[in-house]
């Protein structure tokens, strides 16, 4: 009997910082410079493009 699998919740975490750093380092000792605009667009794209798929589900959970 075959498996079918509707929807598949993953979680991630961006922008941690490695586990030498974290554990060991200081907290004068991070990066203060700012984000690049290459880094802000790409951030935006990724928002905009989990927001779509966010309201994709919404929509396919009304139809049932």
């Amino acid at each position: 009997m075959p498996i079918e699998i509707r929807e598949l919740h993953i979680r991630v975490a961006v922008n941690t910082l490695p586990k030498e750093q974290s554990a060991g380092g200081a907290p004068d000792s991070l990066p203060t410079q700012p984000k690049p605009a290459r880094q802000t667009n790409n951030t935006d794209a990724i928002v905009a493009e989990c927001v779509e798929q966010v309201l994709e589900i919404l929509r396919n959970k009304a139809e049932r």
